[in-house]
This record gives C-alpha cells, sequence and structure tokens, in this order.
C-alpha cells in the first residue's frame, strides 16, 4: 500500500510540475505580455532590413507595458487564426492593426478605439482602373479573413467583379499586383499609405474607399482585469504625449484617438 501511495504522489508532483513549465502566455507569467502580431503589416507591425519587429503598434505596445510594469513579447501569427490564438491562451493580446467589428466584438473584449482607419483600393500606377466600378469584371485581392474582405463583402460592387483572390498577407497581395496576376487589392488606407510613401511610381490610391473603421486592441473573453489594466496604461500614455510622439514618428503627425 505503501508503495502504491508513493508512486500516486511521484505522479501527481510530475503533473504539476510538467503543468507549470508548459505556460506560453500571461496565465503562467503575470509580468508577460504576449502580443499576437502579422509581422507582414507595415507600419503597424513588421520586420525591419535587420528582421527585427518594429512598427507603430510595436512601439505603442511597449509604451503601453512600460506603464504597466510588464515585460512584452511580439509573437507572429496567421492572422487567420487571430481569436482561435487569443482564446485558447497562446497570447494576451491582438494588437496590430485590428479592426473593430461586431462580429468580432462577439469572440473578443476591446479596448476604445485607438486609431482611424477606412479600406481603400490600390491599383498598379498605370492601371485603367481609376474609380471602384472600374473593378467589374477585374480580379481583386484581399487579405484573407481580414476587415478587407469584410469590407469587399459588404459592398454592392462584389458581384460585379470577376474573382477576389485571397492572399496570407498584403506583401503578397501587393506583390501580385506589382506582376500583373491581380487588378487591384483591397487593403488598409494605413497600410496602403505607407506603401505609397515607399513606391509611389508603382501603385496609385483610388479616391472612393469601402468603409471607415477604427482600430483596438483585443483581450480574451473574460479577462476584463487585463482590458481595464490595459485601458488604462493607453490613456496615461495619451495624456502625458507618448503617443503622440509615437504617432509622429511613424505618421508624421499626431493620429491617436484621444
Amino acid at each position: 500500500m505503501k508503495r502504491v501511495l508513493s508512486l500516486t504522489f511521484i505522479f501527481a508532483f510530475f503533473t504539476i510540475l510538467v503543468a507549470g513549465c508548459s505556460s506560453t502566455s500571461s496565465t503562467g507569467n503575470s509580468n508577460k505580455l504576449v502580443i499576437g502580431i502579422d509581422d507582414k503589416f507595415a507600419p503597424m507591425g513588421f520586420r525591419d532590413e535587420n528582421n527585427e519587429i518594429v512598427g507603430f503598434d510595436i512601439d505603442l505596445a511597449k509604451a503601453a507595458a512600460k506603464e504597466m510594469e510588464k515585460e512584452v513579447v511580439f509573437q507572429p501569427i496567421d492572422w487567420s487564426t487571430k481569436e482561435s490564438e487569443l482564446s485558447s491562451g497562446r497570447i494576451d493580446l491582438i494588437w496590430n492593426g485590428y479592426t473593430i467589428t461586431d462580429e468580432r466584438k462577439e469572440k473578443v473584449l476591446f479596448t476604445k478605439p485607438y486609431l482611424k482607419n477606412a479600406q481603400v483600393i490600390v491599383t498598379k500606377a498605370d492601371s485603367e482602373i481609376s474609380k471602384m466600378d472600374d473593378l467589374t469584371g477585374k480580379v481583386v485581392g484581399v487579405q484573407s479573413l481580414s476587415s478587407a474582405s469584410d469590407a469587399l463583402n459588404a459592398n454592392d460592387i462584389k458581384s460585379k467583379i470577376k474573382e477576389v483572390t485571397e492572399f496570407k498577407d498584403n506583401v503578397l497581395a501587393l506583390s501580385d499586383l506589382k506582376i500583373g496576376r491581380i487588378d487591384a487589392v483591397v487593403i488598409d488606407q494605413i497600410v496602403a499609405d505607407y506603401y505609397m510613401t515607399k513606391e509611389a511610381d508603382t501603385y496609385k490610391l483610388l479616391d472612393e474607399s469601402l468603409a471607415p473603421e477604427e482600430y483596438g486592441i483585443g483581450v480574451k473573453k473574460g479577462n476584463e482585469k487585463l482590458l481595464n489594466e490595459l485601458q488604462k496604461a493607453l490613456d496615461k500614455i495619451n495624456q502625458n504625449g507618448t503617443a503622440a510622439k509615437i504617432s509622429e514618428k511613424w505618421f508624421g503627425e499626431d493620429r491617436v484617438l484621444k
């Protein structure tokens, strides 16, 4: 009997030890924030020429984490599985140009909006497409399971488009546009503006937009404690001017919602 009890105790201890070592999010470490990002979403979060993760949202997250006295870890994820990554606990936050929508509100908690955005149409600079109706019969690219895809599906022009091609990220979509595999890309205006400053001779931006929207930060349902702590930190860096300085660094002006 003593031998059975000893083996039971050893097994229980081993199980607890393994469980404690396997935690990867702030559930296992209250001083760490694991943030899920799309690392090809310039200028919000992307890799620079040194393969370092940089961007507006990256700097903003670091500033907020400093206020919260937490260590921040940026975890590149498949953007199409972002809500699953959050609900499973593998990440603590979705923070990388994450548009607030009614559908997403059913899956996550959101902070207050911190940045305005819109879904716009980008074509090649020499394209004959000059207005939204010109997309009739064309092939249009979008990032898979993005707000760009939602905006396109909600617009009447969708029924007139020949084909919609989905991409894992915007970089792939723009690359296919550049070589002529697709005719246009529906993309976040903030991202489009960034690429226009880099490759103005390659792309052009149509005047019409599909949908205005706002960015927020996604927190796991039920974790109001983290949501409130994060919002308090965001309010603080708004009030002390830190957020404005970060915005001026990346956009040349203060675009942060107060």
